[in-house]
């Protein structure tokens, strides 16, 4: 791994501010950003990305790249599930395996959002197409999630709403809006699109270092309890996620044009979802143990990816 660019990185600001957040639980400090304000916040990040994403578009020649690259990223977001849910059913019951899987095959829209930060201060440039890859991998993996969980359980008198759980899934606030905020930027003019410049693209890394602050302090609250758990829980948060992003990284040069897609994949391929999944599973899985499946993602694999897996997997692309 490049030595320079993992100090570049792990001297982020908006990266010291992740740190800054887990300090202050340490230190039983009562900093908090108000979960009114934490949500303005992560709304404002989802509309940022996809806007630009929908504008890069826009600019682009759709061409086979972009159906592979779409393609591609349905696969991950089926496949990662699967070999998952028979790994983790080595030590957890099947709501738990299957709540588990489904996040991992899912993606991390604010790690995807932080990637997208560190290529900008790389100054390496990314196809606005990667965007609709990223919303389009948040269902499958829920679905995926919910057929094995209905397959493998030996209750079959309780039915899970598979129909609902898609539908939950498809409307949930941060993929529509990621959605709708693609096709606007993709509708929108140049003109236009400069006249929301300052509120898109000028404040954008200011809100993710508060947004950061805020995922700091809260992964701060889940570790501790999380850490009682064992280890296999805390391996399988590290490993999997760090196997995935680096084959994925390696792989993808085989048929993905530009080493900012590729960075991209292997970040999706290693991220885990910890909102989507969460709230599609309460009603899939209210068996399901949510202090497992939430901090695994959030406290253990969204800071290693944001510190050590982003600059590994950009070194992988690049070499």
């Amino acid at each position: 791994m490049d030595l320079h660019l993992l100090i570049d990185n792990l001297s982020n600001p908006a990266l010291l501010f992740f740190f800054l957040g887990i300090l202050a639980v340490q230190l039983k400090s009562d900093l908090e950003i108000p979960q009114n304000s934490s949500k303005f916040i992560s709304l404002y990040l989802m509309f940022s990305i996809g806007f630009k994403g929908g504008l890069e578009l826009s600019h682009s020649n759709l061409d086979m790249d972009i159906f592979w690259s779409l393609l591609f990223g349905v696969f991950l977001a089926l496949f990662v599930p699967i070999y998952s849910y028979f790994i983790l059913r080595r030590k957890f019951s099947v709501a738990n395996s299957g709540a588990i899987a489904a996040a991992y095959g899912s993606v991390s829209a604010v790690t995807f959002v932080t990637a997208v930060a560190f290529l900008e201060m790389e100054q390496i440039d990314f196809g606005g197409h990667m965007v609709a890859v990223m919303a389009l991998m948040e269902a499958p993996s829920i679905i995926i999630g919910v057929l094995l969980m209905s397959y493998f359980q030996k209750d079959k008198k309780n039915k899970i709403n598979l129909g609902g759980v898609v539908r939950h899934s498809l409307t949930n606030g941060s993929v529509l809006l990621i959605l709708g905020s693609l096709v606007i930027g993709f509708l929108a003019s140049d003109q236009q699109a400069r006249g929301i410049e300052p509120f898109t693209t000028d404040i954008f890394k200011g809100f993710l270092a508060v947004f950061l602050l805020d995922m700091g302090i809260t992964s701060g609250k889940k570790l501790a309890d999380f850490m009682k758990k064992g280890w296999f829980a805390f391996l399988f948060a590290i490993v999997i996620p760090l196997i995935n992003g680096c084959t994925v990284a390696v792989v993808s040069g085989m048929f993905i044009e530009g080493t900012g897609n590729r960075f991209l994949f292997a970040i999706l391929a290693a991220s885990a979802s910890y909102i989507a999944v969460p709230a599609a599973m309460r009603l899939a899985a209210p068996k399901a143990n949510p202090s497992l499946y939430l901090p695994m993602a959030l406290a253990i694999t969204f800071p290693f990816n944001i510190t050590l897996g982003m600059p590994l997997y950009l070194f992988l692309v690049q070499n």
